[in-house]
């Protein structure tokens, strides 16, 4: 994380992005699957722009990914991949 003062914020949430779509790839899930399971109002739409970084998600938005991914928010928000 020590190049983390370095980064731009596009390439934050590019990478946070990538993380979620990774980890619903992973999981076997489509952007509408995840919707379903996540506990808040929010759209495919919203997804697809979070995961491709065009869209700086609140904590809260990313924490409810996380618990409907079943994953730790760290792992979301893990910059050294």
């Amino acid at each position: 994380m020590s190049n983390m003062t370095s980064m731009e914020k596009s390439e934050i949430l590019k990478i946070i992005g990538q993380n979620i779509k990774r980890i619903r790839i992973e999981k076997g899930l489509t952007q509408v699957d995840l919707v379903g399971k996540i506990e808040a109002r929010i759209d495919t739409t919203n997804i697809s722009r979070i995961e491709k970084g065009r869209t700086n998600a609140t904590i809260h938005t990313l924490f409810r990914i996380s618990q409907a991914l079943q994953v730790p928010l760290s792992e979301i928000c893990n910059l050294d991949n």
